[in-house]
Parts: structure tokens; sequence; C-alpha cells
């Protein structure tokens, strides 16, 4: 009987660049999902992927990853960032950019119109409880679910204000699960593991705290599920000295990933159980 697989993406800032290669990697290997699961930027990476499951779909998420800078998705100014101080706003950043770049890129406007499941994971601002989409707007829910607390704006969908799903769930093997997957292949961003200095401003210092949160989130769900689930870790990259908040190294990151992951395939990886050590908190 085959098993119903499902690809988990991780959120991650700009180090979503490595799922990129990631999926290459899988993708050549000929290992194709049922349906896929993301949070925070695995969700859009995930998003443009269900519309094109494929080689082709891979690169051409790949083209728009090599042409993304920082201020395409997150522009902040000094007044922003002044009237957050005062409490006249709750965010830094501009939604703007980021919603430009979605809606350009983007080929379908309803999450059911893609050609495989998707489900996207958010976080009810007041109540803290998950809340997922397979359903509707397709732009709205990827907002949502990139929606950085204090960098972006909550994001108004039904009843609900909306942020970030990386906060309840940056890595939602448990919605896979939910969702009877047999087999969760999870395609983490990874740790900022050789910085040599603290984050810089604002926004690189949440992105950096919702990073941290991965680790600690994916060994506890891979404790809870890894009896009744089979659950495969994709490797990450390490030692990993780019910033989250870093889009100048996108390149280097997709052709070091795909390149680590193929090998990883060769070497039987895929039939390999066990918590990746590198997933852990450490230094270089």
């Amino acid at each position: 009987m085959k098993k119903k697989t499902a690809f988990v993406f991780a959120g991650g800032g700009s180090l979503g660049a490595v799922q990129v290669g990631m999926l290459k990697a899988v993708t050549s290997a000929g290992i194709v999902p049922d349906f896929l699961v993301g949070a925070s930027v695995g969700a859009i990476n995930m998003a443009f992927f269900a519309s094109d499951p494929s080689m082709q779909g891979a690169l051409r998420l790949e083209k728009i990853w090599k042409g993304i800078k920082r201020q395409d998705v997150f522009q902040v100014s000094p007044l922003a960032g002044a009237l957050s101080f005062l409490s006249w706003r709750n965010h830094i950043c501009s939604e703007k950019p980021l919603k430009h770049l979605i809606k350009n890129n983007i080929t379908f406007d309803r999450l059911e119109e893609t050609k495989i499941p998707c489900h996207i994971v958010t976080t009810d601002l007041f109540n803290g409880i998950e809340v997922s989409f397979s359903k509707g707007p397709a732009v709205d829910a990827l907002l949502a679910s990139s929606a950085i607390p204090g960098v972006f704006a909550p994001v108004k969908i039904g009843d609900h204000y909306l942020i970030d799903g990386g906060v309840t769930n940056n890595t939602p093997i448990s919605v896979a699960i939910a969702k009877d997957a047999d087999r969760v292949i999870v395609f983490p961003t990874g740790l900022s593991c050789g910085l040599k200095s603290p984050p810089k401003g604002v926004v690189e210092m949440a992105l950096q705290t919702l990073n941290l949160a991965v680790s600690h989130r994916l060994k506890s769900d891979m404790e809870k599920y890894g009896d009744s689930t089979e659950i495969i870790v994709l490797p990450c990259l390490c030692p990993l000295d780019v910033s989250i908040f870093n889009f100048s190294r996108t390149e280097e990151l997709i052709q070091r990933s795909e390149k680590n992951v193929t090998q990883w395939i060769q070497n039987d990886g895929m039939n390999k159980k066990g918590n990746p050590e590198i997933l852990r908190p450490h230094y270089h």
C-alpha cells in the first residue's frame, strides 16, 4: 500500500532559499508528495510549488528567489519605527512589498486551485490557537502566515486576526499528521549557527527569535509522533553563517542545499531514522 506523503515546510526568513535547493534534490530523486503543509516563508515556498509540483515548478521558484532583495520583503522606515515605539502602530514594516511579490508570482487566486492540496498554518493573535487554511484567497492566507509579530500588521480573515504561523507551529508536522500523512518529509531552513555577532535591528532579532523556536518544536514533535508516523528531516546546512535577514546569498544557499541533500539521498538518507543532531542548538 502506497504511503501518503506530506512535505512540511518550516519558516526561516531569507533561509527559505535553502528549501528551494532541497526541492530540486528531492524532485530529481522522484519523490512525490500527496499534499503540502507550510508556515511563514515555508508557506510561500509550498504554495508556489503546489501550483506545479515538478522540477519545472522548483526551477521557477528558484528564479523567483534569485530576484528577491531585502526591500522586496522587509521595507523598514524610520517613521514607522517611531510610530510603533509611540504605540501608534503595531508594526514597523509595510506588508505592501511582500504582497506585491506574492501577487506578481503566484499563479492562482484560491488555495483550492492548486494541483495538489496545500495547507497554510497561521496563528490567532488573541488566543494563540493554530489556524490553518486549505481553501480561500491565497494571498491573504500567505500574508497572515508570514505576519511576524511587531514586524508586519496582523491580517484579518473572517473573525480572526492572524499572525505568523511560526509562533505556534513553525514546522507543522502535527498538521500533516492530522491530515492522515503516513510519511512526513520535513524541509527545515536550519539555524544560523555560524554568525559571529548578534542580530542587528528589530526585524532581524524577531526573525532570529522565531527561528530558534524551530529546533525546539521540531525536536519535540519528532519525539511525540516519531513512533507512529515516519518522519524524515532533510539535512540542513552547517555551518550556516547567513543571517535570516540577508537575501544577498540566495544563489549560494540554493546550490549548497541541493548538493547537500542530493548526496544525503544517494547515501540512503531517506531510510535513516533519528533526531538530526544538526537541529540542536550548537556553536562553531
